[in-house]
């Protein structure tokens, strides 16, 4: 929504316009936006009326739609906005619940598996910074940041990693020796 919103922001657009946008941007790496999925958001912020259809432009090609934001559409962006500036949202990462159900794993298993996401973790990594290094004369504003905070979390989740692997034997000796609680809270 605040993408589509954001754009329409900029001035009206047609939905190829809005997409192009995306991909260009590649928003696909450093938001939860599905390219595909544009069209349908576009349909849907029409029905609630956070953008309109001001023309119908049709040249060589298909006909396009040419939508632009309503006054109410740049109240909710504004908030949409504001909101997301203001919240801190961690979502919860499914590997820690995995990690409570990895009782029957090997060490050398579980170490593996965890060694293979931390690897798969500093690939991502690597790639990021590749890719920062290739978008660095495009970029403007606060863009930089962006690269950086993402940059600043996937370090942080290899520390986290690292760190695991580190004391895992520790932890699995200590999980050993207390016992695995009973659905009453008591030691086994």
């Amino acid at each position: 929504r605040m993408f589509v919103l954001g754009a329409l922001l900029r001035g009206p657009m047609h939905g190829h316009q809005i997409r192009r946008q995306a991909q260009l941007d590649r928003t696909e790496l450093w938001t939860d936006i599905k390219v595909g999925s544009l069209y349908g958001a576009l349909h849907r912020l029409v029905a609630e009326g956070a953008i309109e259809v001001v023309r119908t432009e049709q040249a060589a090609g298909p006909a396009r739609t040419v939508y632009a934001l309503t006054p109410a559409g740049r109240e909710e962006f504004i908030a949409l906005r504001d909101r997301t500036l203001r919240e801190v949202r961690l979502r919860p990462d499914p590997v820690d619940l995995a990690l409570h159900y990895t009782d029957d794993l090997a060490e050398e298993d579980l170490r593996t598996l965890i060694g293979d996401r931390r690897d798969a973790l500093v690939a991502r990594l690597t790639a990021w910074r590749h890719q920062r290094e290739q978008a660095e004369p495009y970029l403007r504003g606060l863009e930089p940041m962006t690269f950086d905070h993402t940059t600043a979390r996937l370090r942080a989740e290899i520390a986290w990693h690292e760190s695991l692997l580190e004391q895992l034997p520790k932890l699995l000796a200590a999980n050993d020796h207390g016992g695995a609680p009973t659905a009453e809270g008591r030691q086994e």
